[in-house]
C-alpha cells in the first residue's frame, strides 16, 4: 500500500457494525481503539471483518489538544 497520508495506524479490526447505509469500524491500535464511520459498500469493498489487520488512516488539516 502507498498512500501519502502520514497519520496512519496500523492496527487489528476488534468490530464491525453496519447501519442502514454507514458503518463503525473499531480498530485496536496498540490498545487504544480508534472508530472509523465508513459506507457500508467500503466494508464490503474491502472485506473487513473482526481479526483482520487494517490501518486507521486520520486525515486533518488541523489536531486540537485539551486538558481538564
Amino acid at each position: 500500500m502507498k498512500i501519502s497520508a502520514r497519520n496512519r495506524l496500523k492496527g487489528t479490526v476488534v468490530d464491525v457494525t453496519k447501519g442502514a447505509t454507514t458503518a463503525h469500524v473499531r480498530i485496536d491500535v496498540g490498545g487504544s481503539v480508534v472508530t472509523a464511520s465508513i459506507t457500508n459498500e467500503a466494508v464490503d469493498e474491502l472485506q473487513l471483518k473482526v481479526g483482520d489487520s487494517a490501518y486507521a488512516v486520520v486525515k486533518a488539516s488541523d489536531v486540537m489538544v485539551a486538558v481538564d
